[in-house]
């Protein structure tokens, strides 16, 4: 292509439906026969047909995605040129927002998990803040995976030499300093622009496994590069995508760049309904829809757009394809009920991740914890517990929340979100001092449980009676309850002037 063909003046006139040029990080491209397939739904593109759009789309696409879904001749060449710049006209909410960020508490004030989300809830911008925090339907689940920690107490021990205590364990064989992992949550570039790297650097320093999604906004190889030492762990967590051979690709990637890991997760063949995802993405469509209704579907959150390639034929019998495929523990990530740990041994898996997404996937489905005193009772039962790991993750917040799950039968737990709002505040390290924080709570309610070492951690420490009953009062946790957002109703236009 000519280099005058790529002046700004000329791209900026391919702006339309038949004839769509957008221009990312300088890199022109022809997007016109892309626009019925993106993931992301026409609108976006549209909004930005013949303007550049690298703004909206570094934060939640890896720097590989446009070769993943263009092929080579729609690149049409470098940008001659710059646009230019737009005024910024800031809301009185986004002006609150960047005075927010200004005015955070310093991170030597954070003193708690929760204080994380409470600071990131002021300062992430709200598509972000709807991404991360939103959950399935009514998010009855999301708050019950918490809840239901506060149904379990213990029966500690007493005069019993605590004086050194050790929170180290291993996952697969390979030593780690404490029995939690950073799990894989998508779009960490939304809340902080280095995304996934400074999880990655921040859990390498404080010898934390990071489980890397398939959906990261930094590339996979990026953050495997992130590491901060030739011996950090990471795991793998795959989305199995309709094409195959993608797939396959992908495992073998993984194993070829030292992943410990690979979890593939199960509970996902669409995405739920997440409602809070949902509204914000019709607040940013607002200027390029019609006001009149059509038969358009504007129900892609980002959560949805995100989704498109996950192949829902996914079923039992692909578990032996992809076993066959590498050397690395195999292990079902969001398993539900007991039968399905069982089929997850019958079919040679090395373990499970007892899971509902976070409850962003089917509402009402049980909290894992509650699953995990169901299942681990049965897998000792048949001899089973010692040679196949079951981790859990879901609503954890404190190391009371880790310790119950541990003294169950878990090998470890996986924290999420917990994460991402460090991340989002403060950085690596945030999430240097989030593993930091749990790690003393870990340590100084062991000394009070009276156990020095993860193994001593058992069943008979705990009082279940009033897990299951879900009708059963429990003390308001002020922490959690400020910090969750509750659901709006769908709302009026505002007056016009």
């Amino acid at each position: 292509m000519e280099r005058h063909d790529r002046i700004v003046e000329v791209v900026s006139k391919h702006n339309k439906r038949d004839d769509l040029w957008i221009v990312l990080n300088g890199k022109v491209y022809d997007l016109t026969d892309f626009l019925p397939n993106h993931p992301g739904g026409q609108k976006v593109l549209l909004k930005f047909a013949g303007k550049d759009a690298s703004k909206i789309f570094n934060p939640i696409h890896p720097p590989d995605a446009i070769e993943k879904f263009l092929p080579p001749e729609k690149y049409l060449g470098p940008l001659v040129g710059e646009f230019p710049q737009e005024e910024e006209i800031l809301t009185d909410e986004e002006e609150l927002r960047r005075e927010l960020i200004e005015r955070k508490p310093p991170l030597s004030q954070i003193i708690n998990l929760h204080d994380f989300e409470t600071v990131a809830r002021q300062i992430l911008p709200p598509a972000a803040l709807a991404y991360y925090s939103s959950a399935a339907d009514d998010e009855v689940s999301l708050r019950e995976n918490h809840n239901a920690y506060h149904r379990i107490f213990f029966n500690p021990k007493i005069l019993v030499d605590v004086k050194e205590v050790d929170i180290t364990t291993e996952f697969f064989g390979n030593k780690t300093s404490a029995p939690f992992y950073a799990s894989a949550t998508a779009l960490a570039k939304l809340g902080h622009p280095d995304g996934e790297l400074s999880i990655a650097r921040g859990c390498g320093k404080e010898d934390i496994v990071q489980m890397i999604s398939t959906l990261a906004s930094c590339s996979f190889d990026e953050i495997a590069d992130a590491r901060v030492k030739d011996d950090q762990q990471q795991w793998f967590q795959l989305y199995v995508n309709s094409d195959r051979k993608l797939m396959e690709k992908q495992v073998k990637h993984a194993e070829e760049r030292g992943m410990k890991g690979l979890f593939i997760t199960v509970d996902a063949p669409s995405l739920g309904r997440r409602e809070k995802d949902m509204k914000m993405k019709f607040d940013d469509d607002a200027d390029v829809l019609e006001d009149a209704d059509d038969n358009i579907d504007r129900s892609q959150g980002a959560s949805r757009a995100l989704s498109s390639f996950i192949d829902p034929s996914l079923s039992w019998k692909d578990i032996g394809h992809i076993r066959s495929l590498t050397k690395m523990p195999i292990v079902i990530k969001g398993v539900q009920r007991k039968e399905d740990v069982l089929l997850a041994v019958d079919h040679g898996c090395q373990g499970v991740v007892l899971s509902n997404h976070g409850g962003r996937q089917l509402d009402f489905s049980r909290a894992p914890v509650e699953v995990l005193a169901e299942v681990m009772p049965e897998l000792r039962a048949k001899g089973l517990d010692k040679n196949f790991e079951v981790y859990v993750d879901g609503g954890i917040r404190r190391g009371t929340d880790v310790l119950k799950a541990l003294c169950l039968g878990a090998k470890g737990v996986g924290l999420g979100r917990v994460f991402l709002y460090a991340n989002s505040a403060y950085g690596e390290n945030g999430v240097r001092k989030a593993c930091q924080l749990l790690k003393d709570e870990l340590e100084m309610n062991m000394r009070l449980l009276g156990v020095t070492k993860i193994e001593d951690l058992k069943p008979e420490l705990l009082d279940l009676r009033s897990l299951p009953n879900r009708t059963v009062a429990v003390a308001q946790d002020n922490l959690y309850s400020n910090n969750y957002q509750p659901m709006t109703s769908v709302e009026f236009k505002p007056e016009q002037d």
